[in-house]
C-alpha cells in the first residue's frame, strides 16, 4: 500500500509485518508539457536530473550519486543513468539504495532534481518521486512535485535513520535553482 505524502509529511520506512528494508530505490518520473503552436501541439525535450546527498550526522556532504558520478564512493547508492528527454511511462531516473551496505556515517540522504538545460517546472508535469522496496518493488510513498513555476529545481524528499535501527522519509518539496546538484546545497542546508 502506497502512502501518498504531502509536502513536509513524513512517514516510517518499518516494512509490514516487521523486518528492515534493505535496498530501496527513489523513482523519478516526468512529462513534458506538450508545446501548442498554429499547426497543433508538438513533444518537447526535458532533462531533468535526479541527484542523491549523502549527509553525516553533522550535516557535512559525505558523498553525491548523479549523472557524472553513477556510483557512491563505496558502492551502495546506484544512479541508474541518466534520462535526457522523459520520455515513456513510469520511473525515468532511479537512484537505487543499499541501506544495509550504507556506511554507518550517512545520517541521511537528500534526493533533489534539476534541470540541467535550465528549462522551468512551467514546462512538466506529472512530475513524482517515489521510494519502492527494491526486493518487493512495492512503491512504499510516493509524492508528487507540484508547484508548476519558474524554477528549475527542487529538494523533493530525504531519507533518514531514524535512531531506532530503520528509516524515514520525509517529502520536503522545496522549490529552488540551480543546474546541478552543486548548486542546490546552500537550499539543501535548510533541510538537514
Amino acid at each position: 500500500m502506497t502512502v501518498s505524502l504531502q509536502k513536509g509529511q513524513k512517514v516510517s520506512l518499518a516494512k509490514r509485518g516487521g523486518g528492515a528494508l534493505s535496498v530501496v530505490r527513489m523513482g523519478l518520473g516526468w512529462d513534458a508539457v506538450k508545446k501548442r503552436g498554429l499547426f497543433g501541439s508538438r513533444s518537447q525535450s526535458i532533462d531533468l536530473d535526479a541527484s542523491a546527498l549523502l549527509f553525516d550526522a553533522g550535516s557535512q556532504l559525505v558523498d553525491a550519486v548523479w549523472f557524472r558520478q553513477l556510483r557512491s564512493k563505496d558502492g551502495s547508492v546506484q544512479h541508474t543513468g541518466d534520462n535526457l528527454t522523459g520520455a515513456g511511462d513510469g520511473d525515468d531516473e532511479s537512484v537505487i539504495v543499499d541501506l544495509a551496505r550504507l556506511s554507518p556515517a550517512v545520517a541521511q540522504i537528500v534526493f533533489t532534481v534539476n534541470s540541467f538545460t535550465g528549462q522551468d517546472f512551467s514546462q512538466i508535469e506529472n512530475a513524482f518521486c517515489r521510494l519502492v522496496d527494491e526486493t518487493t518493488n512495492e512503491e512504499l510513498a510516493r509524492y508528487e512535485l507540484s508547484g508548476s513555476g519558474k524554477h528549475n529545481a527542487q529538494i523533493m524528499a530525504k531519507v533518514a535513520r531514524d535512531g531506532q535501527g530503520g528509516w524515514s522519509m520525509t517529502a520536503i518539496g522545496a522549490i529552488a535553482s540551480g543546474r546541478t546538484f552543486q548548486d542546490l546545497l546552500p537550499a539543501t542546508a535548510a533541510h538537514l
